[in-house]
């Protein structure tokens, strides 16, 4: 397999997935082995980033999340790391120590990306060379996609003198028509016996001529038993030969049936049952047979999209929203994380003092242990948000944390906007 990466050894870990590439901070050891354990099993954009958050953002210093697979690539750098490349045409930048919780970038037809770990000392101390991977969990201090080959490319460069030696070799044969000046001169010394052989020794000069050219015709002599012909052994006229049951058997029925053009040898192979262990399967295989079903929320199936009401928002503004899919609440929401079959409900709310972030939280239905009924997840919000239950006090969202909605349960978005929880 041919590497889709590569990197230079530093502090931080980088894990490489089929689906995703995620960077973590040195200091996040513990948190890596298990995050590397979902990727390797093939865990998507989605799945790996709501892992990433479980313990919450603000113990995260820092990570950068890459999307693979077809499609747009999605870029999340936070923290002491830059992104730069090239996308459809155009120069990318992306900076994750200009947010306060991440970057986020959808990238089309990506060329290039190069994940850099800004002020990482451990480099300083190690060689700049760019090692190629397909997979795994390794140390890094920058990240190439696709590999960089170009260094590599020195040790590839040895192998063009070899057809230049293989030209020469192929030149071989001009040589000889060179060394004719050299069998001109034997011809000439030839030539210069035989003139004065002829006249004068006629028994001595031409017999050693006749001897120098004469191995070449003994040797046609000894083409007799050289060639020992081997024809087909004779098939015996007695009892019919038994059903072959081994490749071997089968191998000399058909040279036996050598002379008949009618006699394929693929099919008796193919129609032989007890030629194969019993394993091996042939003919076109069903895509659905290798079909992977992408994991949704770790340890929860998959919410589906659009669901029957499990719950209404009042917000504080007279609007009134059925949670029926994933909502999203905000000053500005946007939807980046969800692809075209997937886009969630904006719900756009008003903040004169700007105390509401952009995209401030999420409610969505349940799965899992929450089905049928919603849940809240505060998105990083810069100044978070509160809930308040029936029966239970005030209590602050964890960013990246998913909470189960009670009905007459009170969200405080700040800014005066609140959304009060009633069933459906």
């Amino acid at each position: 397999m041919m590497p889709t990466s590569s990197y230079r050894t530093g502090a931080w870990f980088a894990v490489f997935g089929s689906a995703t590439t995620l960077l973590l901070p040195g200091s996040e050891k513990a948190r890596v082995a298990d995050l590397w354990s979902r990727i390797d099993d093939g865990a998507g954009f989605d799945e790996v980033l709501d892992a990433l958050l479980q313990s919450g953002l603000g113990a995260l210093p820092g990570f950068v999340l890459v999307s693979g697979g077809d499609g747009p690539t999605k870029v999340l750098a936070r923290g002491a790391v830059q992104v730069t490349g090239s996308a459809d045409g155009e120069q990318v930048g992306i900076d994750g120590r200009d947010a306060l919780t991440w970057v986020e970038r959808t990238l089309d037809h990506v060329e290039s990306l190069a994940l850099v770990v800004v002020d990482d000392a451990s480099s300083e101390d190690t060689d700049d060379v760019d090692l190629p991977i397909v997979g795994g969990l390794v140390r890094v201090s920058r990240v190439d996609q696709p590999a960089v080959t170009a260094p590599p490319a020195a040790p590839v460069g040895t192998p063009p003198p070899a057809p230049e030696a293989e030209q020469v070799s192929e030149q071989a044969p001009a040589p000889v028509p060179e060394s004719s000046p050299l069998d001109d001169e034997p011809d000439t010394a030839n030539m210069g016996t035989r003139e004065d052989a002829g006249p004068l020794d006629q028994p001595v000069d031409p017999p050693d001529e006749a001897d120098s050219w004469a191995p070449r015709a003994p040797e046609p002599p000894a083409a007799p038993p050289g060639p020992p012909p081997a024809g087909p052994p004779p098939v015996p006229t007695g009892a019919p030969p038994f059903a072959p049951t081994d490749a071997l058997s089968l191998q000399t029925d058909h040279a036996e049936q050598a002379g008949s053009p009618s006699a394929p040898p693929a099919p008796p192979v193919d129609d032989d049952p007890s030629d194969h262990d019993g394993l091996t399967r042939t003919g076109a295989s069903s895509e659905a047979e290798f079909a992977r079903e992408l994991p949704g929320i770790p340890g929860q199936p998959a919410a589906p999209r659009v669901v029957a009401p499990v719950a209404r928002l009042l917000i504080s503004n007279g609007e009134t929203i059925p949670v029926d899919r994933v909502i999203l609440v905000g000053r500005a929401p946007e939807a980046r994380r969800f692809t075209s079959t997937e886009q969630p409900r904006l719900v756009k709310v008003p903040s004169p003092l700007h105390e509401i972030s952009s995209t401030h939280l999420e409610v969505r239905p349940g799965s899992g242990a929450d089905h049928g009924s919603a849940v809240v997840t505060d998105m990083g919000s810069t100044n978070g948000t509160v809930l308040e239950q029936p029966g239970l006090g005030p209590e602050d969202l964890k960013p990246g944390i998913a909470v189960q909605l009670i009905p007459g349960a009170t969200i405080n978005l700040g800014d005066g906007v609140t959304i009060q929880v009633t069933r459906p």
